[in-house]
């Protein structure tokens, strides 16, 4: 699905929303967005880090540019819908949508809502705050919804696991033991790749455009709260890596490129349109998805097809 829009597109003057820009290639994302000339709001938990990043950029820029703070956990819904509510109050536009925050978890924990936690904050968060920011999104002449999805979406083979959405199996014995929450994280990155061709189809039109990335291996500190063997086996895994610079290559592109302005539900890899994996083309399962998180969301104002 192809959207042509033929204005020039550059994110110098635009407001950019970045989730999970305090490290890794979020932060990379966020610094090298500012020395282009974009405002940034940086959704993040942790103030103290937050004010980090913010003296970072500023120093980076010159102080020539704004950085706003918005402080969610994105695990809660209603954190979400109150950072939604906070920036719509204090932003009078919003050009780019950045949905980067992620997380991997070991053990099967819960959130607040009672839904299971990587699933939550890996697809349901970017699902929530892209439907509550997205009548501002409209209101740009060109705008656009980024997330970061991960080739690791090509281990889950069979597709997402409609009857199994809490990953009571995948964190169950012997399971758990053999891969189940690694299969668990690449259910909400083939999530991520279908919200977000769903998500094109019916933004169709509005001047709004979606597209997902692939960053690669990147050395972050990701998955380092999951215990010793967890964080031992990131350390050998950075042998391999990218760097956060490298990895948030073509997210900047997405962000800043005028060669994406007739592109609409695309997933990239190192600035190429990539094809993803059978399940992730499958658009029955990406209208189901939707269905389904509009459920777990407890909303009903989506945004439904005309």
């Amino acid at each position: 699905m192809e959207s042509i829009i033929t204005n020039k597109w550059t994110v110098e003057g635009k407001y950019v929303v970045i989730t999970g820009a305090t490290s890794g290639i979020g932060l990379a994302t966020a610094k090298e967005l500012a020395i282009r000339g974009a405002n940034l709001g940086l959704v993040a938990r942790n103030q103290t880090k937050a004010t980090e990043v913010v003296n970072r950029i500023k120093a980076l820029t010159g102080n020539s540019t704004t950085v706003d703070v918005f402080l969610a956990d994105m695990a809660s819904q209603q954190s979400i819908r109150q950072v939604a509510a906070e920036i719509l109050a204090r932003c009078p536009k919003v050009d780019v949508l950045i949905n980067n925050a992620g997380a991997l978890f070991e053990t099967r924990q819960l959130t607040v809502d009672g839904l299971e936690m990587t699933w939550a904050v890996n697809h349901l968060a970017p699902y929530l705050l892209t439907t509550l920011l997205l009548n501002r999104l409209k209101e740009s002449e060109q705008s656009r919804v980024i997330t970061t999805a991960s080739h690791g979406h090509k281990m889950a083979k069979k597709g997402i696991d409609f009857d199994d959405l809490s990953a009571e199996n995948l964190y169950s014995f012997p399971k758990k033991f053999v891969g189940g929450p690694t299969f668990r994280y690449a259910e909400t990155k083939l999530a991520n790749i279908l919200f977000t061709a769903e998500l094109a189809g019916r933004l169709e039109g509005t001047g709004v455009t979606a597209h997902c990335f692939d960053p690669g291996l990147v050395s972050t500190n990701f998955n380092q709260n999951n215990g010793l063997l967890a964080r031992l086996t990131m350390s050998v895994m950075k042998i391999f890596s990218r760097s956060p610079e490298k990895g948030a290559e073509t997210l900047v592109w997405l962000a800043d490129s005028d060669e994406i302005t007739s592109h609409n539900g695309r997933y990239y890899t190192d600035m190429q349109i990539t094809i993803p994996s059978v399940p992730a083309q499958n658009m029955d399962a990406a209208k189901r998805l939707w269905e389904v998180s509009k459920e777990q969301i407890q909303c009903s104002d989506t945004i439904d097809k005309e």
